[in-house]
């Protein structure tokens, strides 16, 4: 593994690595191509014209100062998502689990496919992919839509598995998955068994069979419900966000990076509802929304800059523009019917969702089309969305039978209120997967993990309960 610099920061001793990985694993495996083995089994996929043949994995290494040259077993952090970099902490207690998991282990970090310093992935990659291929004769849209579908679960997964095989000597380590981590947990757990000892998530545990529209079917209700509780809490705000509504409507704003500010995506600053303290930071959001006087919701009052920069920070994805793009594609799995804005059909069917409806409702974790026409860090996406939203030939990422008779010991922190993933989904699959154990709590949000406490319970639990003996 390349090391490219080590260093410290306030409780931690910190690595930086970098390795090249396949971009396509069509027809590799890991294991073969960790020993030199570069022949492709099966069909030869078609290569995606202006796509390199390989990328970049980043991933850190942490550990405590003082247990720089200790032997200590490994966990592998598998982020949230999708398109989300791994944390860079501050110290231990920065991302409370890493204070208790420096406790027992060493730590890496990986910057998932198209994250962070892992190749990253954004509007100006993706256009000049397409200006390849079509210099290469090959449809740009088509090109840029193939790429897209290499940054999902299964390529995410082999090359967690290529890493541990090339970078750690093909040591067993245990997972630890946060929200979309439970996913690529799951899939981890169907493909490469072999290379996990013990695997813990938090408010990540897929529904198998996976399914777009079934989840929005759930999640839609659970959003109308944040929004009232929201409103329970701060009883005021249903007034000033409804004449909010109402001003962006007749005003319409632009932010600044010149999109238009819409009743739409005033709905989209809820996408954060599922965590605390998600209804303060909107509450003051919107005590800035009117100019004039002492900001008092009066008839006509202009909307403010103030309020705009602030809308825009918590809408705008250009730190991590892959969240929304593949936000309904981490459910389709092998062959699927065509996935077509699953969210944005579900919405359409509930009345109380439209714009025009009062009290407003927000939108949570869900995608619509309008956001890669209006959205300039995502405009250079639409083409491959248009195609990927009809595609019916995935990457397979669960293999329920595997998962069935599944040995690894796996705790799965399940939040009872959960906004983004049901629990009641979780559950039901959790009932299919061997030696699977369920905390369910209604305690926290769906961040919990970042606290001190979560991670640490399901640790304690895992090591009463015998699931470690192999590790410690």
């Amino acid at each position: 593994m390349a090391l490219i610099t080590s260093y410290h920061v306030p409780g931690l001793y910190v690595e930086d690595h970098s390795i090249d990985v396949p971009l396509d694993w069509r027809g590799l495996e890991p294991m073969l191509l960790a020993v030199g083995s570069t022949m492709r089994r099966g069909a030869m996929p078609a290569p995606i014209a202006g796509a390199p043949e390989s990328i970049k994995l980043f991933y850190r290494v942490v550990c405590a100062p003082d247990r720089i040259n200790d032997d200590l077993p490994l966990l592998l952090f598998l982020q949230g998502g999708p398109g989300g970099e791994s944390p860079r902490p501050l110290s231990p207690t920065s991302d409370g689990w890493i204070e208790e998991a420096v406790k027992h282990f060493r730590v890496v970090l990986p910057d998932q496919r198209g994250t962070g310093r892992s190749s990253c992935v954004d509007g100006r990659t993706i256009a000049a992919l397409g200006e390849r291929a079509e210099a290469a004769g090959a449809d740009a849209a088509r090109s840029q839509a193939d790429f897209l579908k290499r940054h999902l679960a299964s390529s995410i997964v082999r090359d967690f598995e290529y890493l541990r095989l090339v970078g750690f000597g093909g040591k067993p380590w245990v997972t630890l998955g946060q929200s979309y981590g439970g996913f690529l947990t799951l899939s981890y757990l169907s493909l490469f068994p072999e290379g996990v000892a013990a695997s813990f998530t938090c408010g990540g545990i897929p529904h198998v069979p996976a399914s777009a529209s079934e989840v929005y079917a759930h999640t839609f209700p659970r959003m109308a419900a944040k929004t009232q509780q929201y409103y329970d809490r701060y009883p005021a705000d249903v007034e000033r966000m409804a004449a909010l509504a109402d001003a962006l409507e007749a005003q319409k704003p632009v932010l600044p990076d010149g999109s238009p500010m819409t009743v739409e995506r005033l709905q989209l600053m809820g996408s954060d509802f599922g965590m605390k303290p998600s209804f303060e930071r909107m509450h003051w959001i919107i005590d800035h929304a009117f100019v004039g006087g002492d900001g008092t919701l009066t008839c006509g009052a202009s909307v403010s800059d103030s309020f705009l920069m602030r809308a825009f920070a918590r809408t705008n994805t250009r730190t991590n523009p892959l969240y929304w793009t593949l936000q309904e594609f981490i459910y389709a799995d092998g062959d699927t019917m065509p996935i077509r804005w699953a969210a944005a059909e579900e919405k359409a069917h509930r009345a109380e969702f439209d714009t025009l409806a009062r009290p407003l409702m927000f939108t949570g974790e869900a995608m619509f089309p309008w956001m890669f026409e209006q959205m300039p860090e995502l405009k250079l996406f639409k083409p491959a969305m248009d195609l990927l939203m009809e595609d019916t030939s995935w990457d397979k990422i669960y293999d329920p039978q595997r998962l069935a008779c599944n040995e690894v010991p796996l705790q799965a922190a399940v939040y009872f209120d959960d906004m983004y993933v049901d629990s009641g989904l979780q559950l039901d699959t959790l009932s299919r997967v061997g030696n699977s154990h369920a905390w369910v709590t209604n305690e926290f949000e769906h961040d919990g993990l970042h606290g001190s406490v979560v991670f640490k319970h399901l640790f304690d639990e895992a090591l009463n309960r015998g699931n470690l003996r192999q590790i410690f």
